[in-house]
């Protein structure tokens, strides 16, 4: 299925699911602020400290890097890349694919060091996969379900004639 093809929601247990995850993750390693983003670059959770930026303007731009950096993987005989790091002199941020349809993006600064936030990552990785994929198969299982709304323009048409 193409990144981004298919509509999708959760509800306020996975929500509160991810937040929690969300929220331990920031704990453990130190981290400011961590972002949830699909690969259409809708902003879906932040938790952490207030971003000092539009964090709808920046989801844009971080599924477009994340597209952008697909392609280079591409050119270089890689599938993808499932993370991304980059460092400024102040802030620096590390971002990683899950579930091959949505991007944690993870700010962090120097109260904390990137070997820690990559080794909690991985840990934050793995659970936010599982309940993205919980909430994915969900999607796929409605989207299979019979239409009960299927032909009523049809229906509608017929009654006008």
């Amino acid at each position: 299925m193409p990144v981004g093809a298919a509509s999708w929601s959760f509800t306020e247990d996975d929500f509160g699911a991810i937040t929690s995850a969300l929220e331990r993750f920031l704990t453990d390693c130190n981290a400011r602020c961590a972002l949830i983003v699909d690969r259409t670059g809708q902003l879906i959770a932040t938790v952490g400290e207030r971003p000092n930026f539009d964090p709808t303007a920046f989801a844009t731009l971080t599924a477009a890097d994340f597209s952008a950096n697909d392609q280079l993987a591409k050119l270089i005989g890689e599938n993808d890349f499932s993370t991304l790091f980059h460092q400024g002199e102040k802030e620096s941020m590390y971002l990683a694919d899950i579930a091959r349809r949505v991007i944690l993006v993870v700010l962090f600064d120097n109260r904390t060091t990137l070997g820690l936030v990559r080794l909690k990552m991985k840990q934050t990785v793995t659970e936010l996969s599982q309940l993205f994929d919980q909430v994915f198969a969900r999607a796929s299982d409605s989207a299979s379900a019979p239409n009960i709304l299927a032909g009523a323009d049809d229906e509608i048409d017929k009654l006008f004639q």
